[in-house]
């Protein structure tokens, strides 16, 4: 974790203690237990939740699991230095920035005790961040292992048609075992995009296949002012609500401090609709899809569609540990305690 905070300090701005919450530790990898319904359980997100009367869990108990959970979170705090997506780092052939792409079947932890087949780039889900620079001229070499075939599109990118990624629209499927080169200058402006699979995109994107892809502008006095940036990949369905291919408390924090300007790029590779809401802090949308809005606004809840990207500046300006969530409630909060679609931003002194 870059930003490094004192674990006991968090406590203390979260208005908790490890006395308060348990021990994570004797949790182990127990995902929280649910309560249990006689109206029928239904599937959200990889994570069972009841329909059942209010009251029927018990008060007590309600409480102890969402502590749990908490408690897990903060434990976990700075154990993922992969959670806010590194940029992959080049090879240069030439002026060419070449980056090279695996497709592997895996298994995947989102949470506690919670593993899916999935599929990654480069063994991780997201895959690598691909970030680049107005005009660069790049080269994807991607080499598929896994059991069925494969393509990768740039969502958003403007690129010639025979790389576009679509099997037997733009170009064969790459077999498993095969490699394929993907080569293009960046025309696009700067922003954020995205690559992911466009075979069996259904299962495959919403497994694991995707990624980020950042386009940075030459002239860095274009972009509004900001001193750190984070990147949320969100996605559903096959892995759960995840936020970088997590879900909570297996998320990470935002660490900011007071006075600090922070950009976020949200991205939304997912099936639904995710509203993101962050408490207690404004957020300035300034720029979609890639494209800068000729007047930028504010909200506190950005609705982001699938496909869709948004870039917002978050200006710190109040200390606290503050709740960032999608609020379709379901992707975020059951009654054994927040799961899904959860982290929090905390402003410190």
């Amino acid at each position: 974790m870059s930003e490094q905070v004192n674990r006991r300090r968090f406590l203390k701005m979260a208005g908790v203690g490890a006395g308060t919450l348990g021990a994570a530790a004797a949790l182990g990898s127990r995902v929280p237990t649910l309560a249990s319904s006689t109206s029928g359980d239904v599937s959200m997100g990889g994570m069972v939740m009841p329909r059942s009367p209010m009251g029927q869990m018990d008060p007590a108990e309600m409480d102890r699991l969402h502590g749990e959970v908490v408690q897990m979170f903060l434990d976990n705090v700075g154990k993922d230095p992969n959670f806010w997506l590194p940029a992959m780092e080049p090879e240069m052939d030439g002026d060419v920035k070449v980056f090279r792409l695996e497709m592997t079947d895996i298994e995947w932890e989102t949470a506690p005790g919670m593993k899916f087949p999935a599929y990654a780039y480069n063994g991780t889900v997201p895959g690598p961040t691909i970030r680049v620079t107005e005009g660069d001229t790049v080269r994807i070499i991607a080499t598929n292992n896994m059991r069925e075939s494969h393509a990768i599109h740039f969502h958003g990118m403007r690129v010639p048609n025979s790389v576009d990624g679509v099997p037997f629209v733009t170009q064969p499927p790459i077999k498993s075992g095969e490699t394929m080169t993907y080569e293009f200058t960046i025309r696009n402006p700067y922003g954020t995009f995205m690559y992911h699979s466009h075979h069996n995109a259904a299962e495959q994107t919403a497994g694991g296949l995707l990624g980020a892809f950042i386009v940075d502008p030459k002239d860095r006095s274009m972009e509004p002012e900001y001193s750190a940036e984070y990147t949320m990949v969100l996605n559903d369905t096959q892995l759960g609500y995840t936020i970088n291919g997590k879900s909570f408390p297996y998320t990470q924090p935002i660490v900011a401090k007071l006075g600090d300007k922070i950009r976020i790029r949200y991205m939304n590779e997912g099936f639904m609709i995710h509203p993101m809401h962050l408490h207690g802090i404004d957020q300035l949308v300034f720029q979609k899809d890639g494209h800068n809005l000729p007047v930028p606004y504010v909200a506190d809840t950005i609705n982001i569609a699938p496909g869709e990207r948004y870039d917002v500046i978050v200006d710190c300006y109040e200390l606290g540990v503050w709740a960032f969530h999608c609020h379709i409630l379901t992707h975020a909060e059951s009654p054994g305690g927040m799961f899904g679609m959860v982290t929090v931003l905390i402003v410190q002194e």
